[in-house]
C-alpha cells in the first residue's frame, strides 16, 4: 500500500501531520516514523527527559466473564492467579508446539482484564483467542474504537502526569501496575509499562478529545523537555534494552526458551496453557540455537537479516542492529548455535560479503539510571 488514504489511520494523525511528522507505511497504519527533531535525539530524549509516543495502533482487548480467568491461564503463558488487581505481567501467546505467536501484556483492571497485543497481529490474535472461548462464559471486546493509546516515556514522564494532575503523588504506583485516574479532564487507564527501557507509562484514554489531552500532555511537559517521538526511535530505544520486536526476535519458529523470555513472561506451574507441554519437552534437550547480544569490533552496521559466522561457516542470523546512540557503539541480536553463545566469544557478521569482527556481551546494552 502505497497511498496514505488506504492506510488505517489513528485519531492523533492530523495532530502529526501538523507537527511536521514525516509518515510512513507501518504495517497498514499511518505512523510517524519521525519529526523535525530527528529519530536520534527524539532516542536522547526520551533517555535524559521524556519522549510522547501515538501507540494506537497497538491492539488493545477487553476480557470480561464468570470464565474470564479459566480463559486466560488456557491461552497465555503467564499464571495471572498471581497478579492482584491493579497489576500487570508481560506474556505470551503460544501455538500447540510452543512457537510464540504473539508477545503481549496482560492488566488486572478492577472487574476486568486487558490484553494488548502488537499491531500486525491484533487480527490473527482476536480470531486465535475467539476460538479458544468456546464453551465458556467470557467476553473478548475491542477496544480499539473507543479509545487512544499513547506512551510517556523518560524520566521525566512522572513529573509531566503530575503536572496535570490528580495531586496526588504518582510515585506510590510501582512499576507493572494499571489505575484508573484523571488527567486534564479526561478519564484515563495509566499503566507504568513501556517499550523504552525507561520508566514511564502506556495511557488508555477516550478516542473522542484524545487530540486535546495529546495536546496537554506536551504543554504541560514542555518545560520538561518532553517532545514527540516517532517509530524510528522507539525502535532503536527498545533495542538497546534488548526488548524483542514480534517479527525479529520472535515469531510462530521460536520459542519462549531459545529466546531467553521464559523468565520473563512463562509460568510453567499453576496452570495448563496452550504450548506448556511442547514447552516443557523442549526444556529437556539441548537447544540448538539461543537469542545473543553482539558488539561490533569492526565499523559496520548490523542490519537484520545479516549472516552471523564463525570459522568460516554462518552459524546465525542477525534479528535486530544498529547503532546505539545510548553507547556510541553498533551492536545487535542475533540467533546462533548455541555452542556459540557465551559471552566474549568472537564471531563476524557478513556485511556485503565482508566478514566484520563483533563479540558476544552481556545483554542490554543499556540499562536506564533512572529506576527506582
Amino acid at each position: 500500500m502505497n497511498e496514505s488514504a488506504e492506510l488505517r489511520k489513528t485519531p492523533l494523525n492530523e495532530v502529526h501531520r501538523a507537527a511536521g511528522a514525516k509518515m510512513v507505511d507501518f504495517g497498514g497504519w499511518d505512523m510517524p516514523v519521525q519529526y523535525e527533531t530527528g529519530p536520534r535525539e527524539e532516542h536522547m530524549r526520551v533517555r535524559e527527559a521524556a519522549g510522547l509516543f501515538d501507540i494506537d495502533h497497538m491492539g488493545r482487548l477487553e476480557i470480561s466473564g464468570p470464565h474470564a480467568v479459566e480463559f486466560l491461564q488456557r491461552v497465555q503463558t503467564w499464571d495471572i492467579s498471581l497478579l492482584k488487581p491493579g497489576r500487570a505481567h508481560y506474556s505470551m501467546i503460544l501455538n500447540d508446539s510452543g512457537g510464540i505467536l504473539d508477545d503481549i501484556f496482560v492488566y488486572h483492571r478492577t472487574d476486568s482484564w486487558l490484553v494488548v497485543v502488537n499491531a500486525s497481529n491484533a487480527p490473527k490474535d482476536t480470531l486465535w483467542l475467539k476460538s479458544h472461548a468456546s464453551g465458556l462464559d467470557v467476553s473478548i471486546k475491542d477496544l480499539r474504537a473507543e479509545t487512544c493509546m499513547a506512551a510517556l516515556q523518560g524520566p521525566a514522564a512522572r513529573a509531566v502526569l503530575q503536572a496535570l494532575g490528580p495531586k496526588e503523588d504518582l510515585e506510590s504506583i510501582g512499576y507493572h501496575h494499571v489505575v484508573e485516574r484523571t488527567f486534564a479532564g479526561a478519564r484515563v487507564t495509566l499503566c507504568t509499562t513501556g517499550y523504552t527501557g525507561e520508566p514511564g507509562y502506556e495511557i488508555l484514554m477516550p478516542a473522542q478529545g484524545c487530540e486535546k489531552f495529546w495536546n496537554a500532555i506536551l504543554e504541560a511537559g514542555a518545560p520538561r523537555r518532553l517532545i514527540p517521538c516517532g517509530l524510528a526511535a522507539r525502535d532503536s530505544l527498545r533495542a538497546e534494552a534488548c526488548l524483542p520486536l514480534y517479527g525479529n526476535e520472535i515469531d510462530e519458529t521460536t520459542d519462549p526458551l531459545s529466546a531467553g523470555l521464559v523468565r520473563a513472561a512463562v509460568r510453567l506451574e499453576g496452570h495448563d496453557f496452550i504450548g506448556r507441554r511442547a514447552l516443557a519437552a523442549l526444556a529437556l534437550s539441548p537447544l540448538p540455537r539461543v537469542l545473543v547480544g553482539f558488539e561490533m569490533k569492526e565499523p559496520g552496521v548490523p542490519r537484520h537479516g545479516y549472516s552471523i559466522a564463525s570459522g568460516g561457516r554462518v552459524v546465525g542470523k542477525v534479528t535486530t542492529g544498529l547503532f546505539s546512540p545510548s553507547t556510541g557503539k553498533y551492536v545487535g541480536m542475533g540467533y546462533v548455535e548455541t555452542g556459540l553463545a557465551g559471552v566474549d566469544t568472537e564471531v563476524s557478521i557478513v556485511i556485503r560479503d565482508a566478514h566484520k569482527a563483533a563479540q558476544v556481551v552481556e545483554r542490554p546494552f543499556y540499562t536506564s539510571p533512572h529506576w527506582r
